[in-house]
């Protein structure tokens, strides 16, 4: 949850920074709505990736017929997991590295979600969630290499929406707390 709120801190600023604070035109003092939407959204391009993952391993195991590929594959996810806790204790920067194997795709991404903003609406904060959910990140292709292992669409799809639920509560709660540290900095007492 560090890592996420780490990574995707500058996204929810931003996120923050342009909500208006309504709701199909009504104005609100729950954001939590906009930012269930956008997490929502983000959650989803995970499950997405995550069926393509499988998927795709699917379709190449049946082709191959060998089980050992399978075994490969699980080991090779284990050593993504201990890399994801050397990473995250500060150990080492291998799986940053990572990270740039997704620039490619995110040169394209971004500047449609860059274009989601100012979210005003669920449906804009679902949009702009389901764009940022592809920003680069190292523990989501950690994540993606288990998914591969479920060896299914419907397998990898169920790796990434757990991985990406338990993401949620890290995130809302960074993203409600800058709104509050947004409206206490605009008081003119302070």
């Amino acid at each position: 949850g560090v890592h996420c709120v780490g990574m995707c801190g500058g996204v929810l600023a931003a996120f923050t920074r342009h909500t208006t604070g309504q709701i199909i035109g009504i104005p609100t003092r729950r954001p939590w709505y906009l930012l269930l939407a956008f997490n929502a959204g983000r959650v989803l391009s995970y499950g997405a990736a995550g069926a393509v993952a499988g998927a795709m391993v699917a379709g190449g195991v049946w082709l191959i017929g060998v089980l050992d590929v399978r075994v490969a594959l699980f080991v090779i996810a284990q050593l993504m997991m201990v890399l994801i806790g050397l990473h995250l204790a500060g150990w080492s920067k291998l799986l940053s590295y990572a990270e740039t194997w997704g620039q490619p795709l995110w040169r394209h991404v971004q500047p449609l979600a860059a274009r989601m903003l100012p979210i005003e609406t669920p449906y804009r904060a679902l949009l702009a969630g389901a764009l940022w959910g592809w920003l680069p990140c190292g523990l989501v292709y950690a994540m993606l290499v288990s998914a591969v292992t479920a060896g299914s669409a419907t397998g990898g799809t169920a790796v990434m929406l757990a991985f990406g639920l338990g993401t949620v509560p890290h995130l809302m709660l960074a993203g409600l707390s800058l709104v509050r540290l947004r409206a206490c900095l605009h008081r003119p007492w302070l």
